[in-house]
């Protein structure tokens, strides 16, 4: 049989695979755009973190079924915002606003075409994290009337899922004792070149240029269950006041939640980083990470807590917490407040003379301090040691012979400076790094070891006494 001898089946292929909201986009121009062009355009990345560890628990059809209500989610909300879905890779997926796909702005004028991106972008990467954390409680609120019958079917499916996942009852990991799916989000904006790529026959409309990859970095090191922007993408939602709207919007979502976040400063809800990519040649990016859950402290203690009832593995995921979030003096201090109330013991002074030693010798008074003012002490370390000398200017050129002695006095300089810093930044990560987040999960698994040894002798207390009557 022939793809000419079975038209319909043909047809039905091609809906099924092809981008609806491309196709309707292209059919409203009524023609296929023949040439590229250059536009500012919005671009985003989602990637979902340690899914292959997830996955492992799952079959390979509900790893199917799990992944395409995830990405059902995201599609609902991204529709809704008149983005574009460009590409699944997959645990990952890439994301696009222009003016080609939504014809809602091809008539405005540039300024009032790239706030209305900015706007859009910014609050779809927003609310694309806030449905991933309502998915994973199997909740379907965020879902509006429009969502067709395949997409409510879809996520229902998930939803059944997750839901088998939450009420196992032979618990062999945490991950069945509190199932979450957590994802990191990365954007930017900027002029790139849009429009149809590849050979005849798998031609595909897409956007390439420095902003995409910028947005792509932007992504893979972004926090998870957070959102990372260009400097340049905030500076735009700064000037347009979007930056501004949501904060004030922000406070006031927390505030009824009852969430600490309700005193959160402008600068730590949007974070400015230097983000060094070591594999780029220490190259160095401006960004803002920004805080996207308005209850997220409560959030991660309530975890945390749950957390505390399933031994080692649970001590190891409550330390994560601590990796994950050690920048976040909200979400570190909740977590701090509830342990200690539960009688978690912290050794915080132990933990000073390791990171800083002379200032533990000076008499810092530790216990005084918080876990996440000694852990940023920990991060201001490893960023100095992070920093890798970099190359001297070349020198000007008079002759070969005095040229190459230059440089190669500069080369074994470099080259001694950046082999001592290697050597600080190995120790440092491989010994102080690792000694100090031992002792915590040691704290915590001490108290659940206690624990376990009081709820040991109730039983005893118990059994003696009946033995009694």
């Amino acid at each position: 049989m022939t793809a000419e001898s079975d038209p319909e089946l043909i047809q039905a292929i091609e809906e099924f695979y092809l981008p609806r909201h491309l196709v309707q986009a292209i059919y409203d121009m009524g023609h296929i755009p023949s040439e590229s062009k250059e536009s500012q355009v919005g671009v985003g990345f989602i990637d979902i973190a340690d899914y292959t560890k997830l996955s492992r628990y799952l079959s390979p059809k509900e790893n199917q079924i799990l992944l395409n209500g995830l990405y059902t989610a995201f599609q609902i909300v991204l529709e809704r915002h008149g983005g574009f879905l460009n590409k699944i890779e997959g645990d990952s997926m890439m994301f696009q606003f222009d003016d080609v796909i939504d014809k809602n702005i091809r008539d405005m004028e540039a300024a009032k075409r790239l706030t209305h991106i900015a706007r859009e972008l910014f609050y779809t990467c927003i609310e694309m994290q806030r449905a991933c954390i309502l998915f994973n409680q199997a909740n379907d609120s965020f879902i509006d009337q429009s969502a067709s019958g395949d997409a409510r079917q879809a996520m229902s499916e998930a939803f059944g899922i997750i839901q088998t996942l939450r009420n196992k009852t032979d618990i062999s990991s945490t991950l069945f004792a509190f199932f979450q799916i957590r994802i990191r989000i990365g954007a930017n904006i900027g002029e790139v070149t849009i429009g149809n790529f590849g050979p005849t026959g798998s031609k595909q409309w897409d956007v390439i240029g420095l902003p995409v990859i910028n947005a792509k970095r932007m992504e893979s090191t972004a926090p998870i269950g957070g959102l990372r922007i260009s400097e340049e993408f905030f500076e735009i939602l700064e000037k347009t006041g979007i930056a501004n709207d949501y904060f004030n919007d922000f406070r006031t979502e927390a505030s009824k939640l009852g969430s600490v976040y309700e005193n959160i400063s402008k600068d730590e809800l949007y974070r400015y980083k230097e983000v060094i990519l070591q594999e780029k040649r220490s190259a160095t990016y401006k960004t803002y990470s920004v805080q996207v859950y308005p209850a997220l402290p409560e959030s991660i203690a309530l975890q945390a807590e749950e957390l505390l009832k399933h031994g080692a593995e649970g001590a190891a995921s409550i330390l994560e917490f601590f990796r994950y979030y050690r920048g976040n003096h909200f979400v570190i201090d909740s977590l701090e407040r509830m342990l200690i109330s539960k009688g978690v013991v912290f050794r915080k002074a132990e933990i000073l003379r390791l990171i800083a030693p002379r200032q533990a010798k000076a008499g810092k008074p530790a216990d005084r301090l918080s876990l996440y003012r000694i852990l940023d002490y920990m991060d201001k370390f490893l960023d100095y040691v992070q920093k890798m000398p970099q190359d001297d200017e070349k020198p000007d050129f008079f002759s070969y012979d005095q040229y190459m002695t230059t440089m190669r006095e500069q080369i074994l300089s470099t080259y001694e400076k950046q082999k001592k810093t290697i050597i600080q930044k190995t120790f440092f990560v491989s010994v102080i790094v690792q000694q100090v987040y031992a002792s915590i999960e040691s704290s915590i698994q001490e108290y659940q070891i206690r624990m376990n040894d009081v709820d040991e002798a109730e039983i005893i207390e118990e059994v003696e006494s009946l033995e009694e009557v």
